[in-house]
C-alpha cells in the first residue's frame, strides 16, 4: 500500500487528485507559521515521503477550520488528511514535541468522555501529563474570574455516537496492527 493509498483509506480523501493549484495554502490562516504549506504536505504525501510529512509542523498546527476544503477545486478536505497524518504519527510514536502529544491526548480524552472539549479538565490533564503545574496559573485564574472556563463539563447530545466512533477507531488500529485489512 502506498502512502497516498493509506491516507485515502484513513481520511477518505484522494490526494492524488490534487494538481497543486495551491488554493488551499493560499487560504490557510496558518501557512505563515508552518514549515510546509498544505499543498506541500500533499505533494510530499504523493511522493511517499513519510518521514518528511510526519515531521511537518502543519499537522499539529491545523485547527480544522476547513478553509482549504472550501477552496479546493477537487474537494480535498485538508483537515481530514492532516488528522490522518496525526493518527499515523501517534501510532508510530513519532510526535517530536511531547507537549504537543500531551495536548492532543488531553483534548481527545475530553472529547471521548464528554462529547466535546471541556477546557478546564483538558488543561488539568495536560498539566499533569507535562508536569507544568504552575505554568499559566495567572491566566487560568483570570479566565475563571471572567467565566471563560466552566468548572464542570457539559455533555454533548451526540457523545454516545462519538464514543462509538472512538471504539471503532481502536478496532481499526488493532486490525491494522494485526495485518487484517478485510
Amino acid at each position: 500500500m502506498t502512502l497516498a493509498e493509506e491516507i485515502r483509506e484513513r481520511s477518505g480523501q484522494d490526494i492524488n487528485s490534487c494538481y497543486q493549484c495551491h488554493k488551499c495554502s493560499g487560504g490557510c490562516p496558518l501557512t505563515f507559521v508552518s514549515d510546509l504549506p498544505l499543498s506541500g504536505v500533499i505533494r510530499v504525501l504523493q511522493l511517499g515521503l513519510q518521514d518528511v510529512v510526519l515531521a511537518s509542523r502543519l499537522v499539529w498546527l491545523c485547527s480544522g477550520c476547513r478553509t482549504c476544503y472550501e477552496r479546493c477545486p477537487n474537494g480535498i478536505d485538508g483537515a481530514r488528511v492532516l488528522d490522518a497524518i496525526k493518527a499515523m504519527a501517534k501510532e508510530e510514536d513519532r510526535v517530536e514535541d511531547p507537549q504537543v502529544a500531551a495536548f492532543h491526548d488531553a483534548f481527545l480524552g475530553m472529547v471521548r468522555r464528554f462529547g466535546r472539549a471541556y477546557e478546564l479538565g483538558m488543561m488539568a490533564e495536560y498539566k499533569i501529563r507535562t508536569g507544568t503545574f504552575t505554568q499559566d496559573v495567572p491566566m487560568g485564574l483570570k479566565m475563571l474570574a471572567r467565566r471563560k472556563l466552566r468548572l464542570t463539563p457539559s455533555l454533548a447530545p451526540g457523545r454516545r455516537d462519538l464514543a462509538r466512533l472512538f471504539r471503532e477507531g481502536v478496532r481499526y488500529r488493532k486490525r491494522r496492527a494485526g495485518g487484517d485489512f478485510a
